[in-house]
């Protein structure tokens, strides 16, 4: 319980760290970004209501409010879900474009990480159950597909199987011209959706297993010349029990601990994935905010990825406490 209990303070400490940093960037930059943002909405859709101009000086500061009371307003709109307008996309709230956005992201590069995970996992287990044979022949081959520029594999792909077999689209998460109203929840959207989703998903997944792999199958080998493993050996355990119950199992450990910091930055999603087949992930949408100096955009998608980034290691610390005691026990 004490365990639980530190893990649960420390991580409320970050969150609060976190969001106060949130609050201070824009307020620390040179220049006014408030000025900046209400001149480029006034550009971009002419008239600006009171209001609006409001919530953004709150938002970014250039407000005359003292700076205690524009953080604690900060944080009651944060609990409201008001995190500003888009200039990007004026006048649509900043929480309406991450909501449109998110599941895309989660669904391609969230399905595509556990994927990437798994399987590297599992064939670093087997390479190194079997070390010294030809299984260890996939390493070098994973190893090669990782050094590979993200960018440049993606386009490989796009050039083989979208341009030149014509197997899959070229760009986008679906048809805009099959469903012009946007994303409809129909089997054919659906489907079509998949095959946008497939040449996105292969560039994460080749890109990112050898990682996994590799660093799997170093600590089967080390794990395999523990004590524990001679001494299950002695027993006349079957081999088959020692791999998976006794080896794997503890080998497994530090590749969990690195998939809790790779889980939170699934949020995130991958800018040069996303850009390259103008996927419509947060991704994309932070790219567009840097590109327009969107601040308010910047800010809340700063603020959903450091949740999910806390959420997901908070979550793995738990995990992690559950398969090995000694975490609960080094407190």
């Amino acid at each position: 319980m004490k365990f639980y209990l530190r893990r649960i303070g420390f991580y409320a400490v970050t969150l609060w760290a976190t969001i106060s940093l949130n609050f201070l960037l824009p307020r620390m930059m040179p220049g006014n970004p408030a000025d900046i943002m209400i001149a480029k909405l006034q550009r971009a859709g002419g008239d600006v209501s009171e209001s609006t101009i409001r919530n953004i000086k709150l938002l970014l500061g250039g407000d005359d409010q003292p700076l205690w009371q524009q953080y604690l307003g900060y944080w009651g709109r944060m609990f409201q879900g008001d995190l500003g307008v888009s200039v990007t996309k004026y006048p649509a709230p900043v929480t309406e474009l991450i909501a449109e956005a998110l599941p895309w992201t989660l669904i391609l590069v969230g399905v595509a990480t556990v994927i990437s995970f798994v399987l590297g996992v599992a064939l670093g287990a087997w390479a190194g159950w079997k070390r010294g044979t030809w299984v260890d022949n996939i390493i070098p081959a994973t190893t090669v597909l990782q050094s590979i520029p993200y960018f440049w594999l993606a386009l490989i792909l796009v050039a083989v199987f979208a341009v030149g077999l014509g197997w899959f689209p070229i760009f986008g998460g679906y048809d805009v011209f099959d469903f012009p109203d946007g994303p409809v929840p129909t089997w054919s959207f659906i489907s079509d959706a998949a095959a946008h989703a497939v040449l996105p998903a292969l560039t994460i997944v080749l890109s990112s297993v050898g990682g996994w792999l590799f660093g799997m199958r170093n600590m089967m080998v080390s794990t395999l010349a523990e004590d524990y493993i001679t001494t299950a050996e002695a027993k006349g355990l079957r081999p088959r029990r020692i791999l998976t119950t006794y080896a794997a199992r503890n080998a497994a450990i530090p590749s969990i601990a690195g998939f809790s910091i790779t889980l939170g930055f699934v949020v995130a999603g991958s800018i040069v994935m996303e850009q390259v087949f103008t996927y419509p992930g947060v991704g994309k949408l932070m790219f567009q905010a840097v590109l327009n100096s969107d601040y308010a955009l910047m800010q809340g998608v700063f603020l959903v990825i450091t949740i999910a980034v806390l959420a997901a290691n908070f979550f793995m610390d738990l995990v992690y406490g559950f398969i090995d005691p000694r975490a609960r026990q080094n407190v």
